[in-house]
């Protein structure tokens, strides 16, 4: 009697079944320190020190950079996160939050 085999359907997802993911992008300023930028994500995202400093170099150099990929509304409360995470106590210009944004993720 002949076997029958049954292969997995691995591969085959639609771009229906599949969750767009989003960026969260830091955007720099002239407000807040390196030191800032590296508490905030450590406390934020939980990155390590040596990471969260690569980001905040990025950030510097190129006026944004991209903390986390995720799903929509992770990345919504990651930007709302850094969004209330208040002034740098280090800067006296300090008035508030860094800015981030929400992008899709190509």
């Amino acid at each position: 009697m002949p076997r029958t085999i049954i292969e997995p359907d691995i591969g085959n997802a639609s771009k229906d079944d599949v969750t767009p993911l989003f960026h969260v992008v830091l955007l720099d300023d002239d407000e807040h320190t390196y030191d800032y930028v590296i508490e905030m994500l450590c406390t934020i995202f939980c990155l390590p020190a040596e990471v969260a400093f690569r980001h905040a170099v990025e950030v510097d150099e190129t006026s944004r950079t991209v903390v986390m990929t995720c799903e929509r509304e992770q990345a919504e409360f990651g930007r709302d996160q850094i969004h209330s995470y208040g002034a740098d106590p280090r800067m006296a210009i300090s008035k508030g939050s860094m800015s981030a944004i929400v992008e899709p993720a190509r």
